[in-house]
């Protein structure tokens, strides 16, 4: 890999790779490692990159298994044991103070934000990549290795269990879709 498709690919998508990652684990310094991670794998992998998907895809693929990997690392940290992570079944959560940026955003997406921790892995991955990254179900079925049906049913499941829960922290009260 050449320094300038490097640059390139750095300039064109380090922003949405970071917001990614700042969604998901909630703590600017620690998506900041994480990016770091994730472009020390470009550099290591780029040769292997065969164009099957897009770039942003493959950026984000690689972002999302830097992500499981940090919180993987974390779990057997807090279990102090060699329990395996799975990442499909437990919940994605930090423990951490919801970024500064989420703090610019309307009361009512913080409490969307916040009830993402509530979701499982799989439905918060797809909220987030869907509508905070703006990523189509087909890139989002190819960050996920998943088929577009199934990025459509975690989608429907997530926003049908985020309104309940928005409902029950309401009270009750209505949201429209």
């Amino acid at each position: 890999m050449n320094d300038s498709v490097f640059h390139r690919l750095y300039d064109q998508y380090h922003q949405d790779v970071f917001q990614f990652l700042v969604y998901l684990v909630k703590d600017r310094h620690v998506a900041e490692d994480l990016m770091h991670e994730v472009y020390v794998r470009v550099l290591r992998a780029y040769d292997r990159f065969q164009g099957k998907s897009s770039e942003k895809t493959w950026l984000f693929s690689i972002a999302k298994n830097v992500a499981i990997d940090h919180f993987r690392k974390n779990a057997v940290r807090k279990k102090h044991s060699m329990d395996f992570f799975d990442w499909e079944t437990q919940q994605l959560v930090s423990t951490e103070r919801i970024p500064e940026e989420v703090s610019l955003l309307n009361e009512d997406k913080i409490r969307l934000y916040r009830m993402l921790d509530l979701c499982t892995g799989d439905q918060k991955l797809v909220i987030i990549m869907r509508f905070f990254q703006d990523l189509s179900i087909a890139e989002t079925a190819e960050v996920l290795e998943w088929s577009e049906g199934k990025v459509k049913t975690t989608q429907h499941r997530a926003i049908r269990s985020l309104r309940q829960k928005l409902q029950e922290a309401e009270g009750g009260a209505e949201y429209a879709e």
